[in-house]
C-alpha cells in the first residue's frame, strides 16, 4: 500500500476493501459509517449481518484474509470469535462489525451512531 498510514483516504481504503469481501460472501445490509467527527475510536465502522453463526464466521475471515491480501494489513484485535452472534475486526482507524440478524437488530448500531454522519458511499 502505497499511500501514508493513519489518513483518513488509508481508512477509506480499509474500509472499502472490508465492505468489499463482505459483499463477495454475501453480507446482509452493508453499512460503511463514516465516525471520525463523534469518536476517536476509529474512522469508520463497517456493520454487516449473517444468516447464521458459521456464515458471521465466513464474513469476519474472508474480510481478514481479503484486507490482508489486497492491502497488507491485518486486524490489531479480534473480538468474538467465539461468539455466535457478533464478531469485530479492529483494523485501528476502521471497525468491521459481523453479526447475526438478531444480534444486530438488538444492538441497533446503524441507528447508534446513525449521528455519526454520512455513509462512506455518500460522501
Amino acid at each position: 500500500m502505497t499511500m501514508e498510514k493513519n489518513t483518513h483516504e488509508y481508512a477509506r481504503t480499509i474500509a472499502e476493501a472490508a465492505a468489499n469481501a463482505l459483499d463477495g460472501k454475501k453480507a446482509l445490509d452493508i453499512n460503511v459509517l463514516t465516525v471520525e467527527k463523534s469518536t476517536a475510536l476509529a474512522d469508520f465502522f463497517v456493520i454487516a449481518a449473517g444468516t447464521s453463526s458459521t456464515h458471521i464466521k465466513a464474513l469476519a475471515d474472508e474480510t481478514e484474509f481479503k484486507v490482508k491480501e489486497n492491502l497488507g494489513v491485518e486486524p490489531m484485535h479480534i473480538e468474538g470469535a467465539d461468539d455466535k452472534t457478533w464478531i469485530l475486526l479492529d483494523y485501528g482507524c476502521v471497525v468491521v462489525h459481523v453479526f447475526t440478524r438478531q444480534a444486530r437488530d438488538y444492538y441497533k448500531l446503524d441507528k447508534l451512531w446513525a449521528d455519526a454522519g454520512a455513509s462512506a458511499k455518500e460522501e
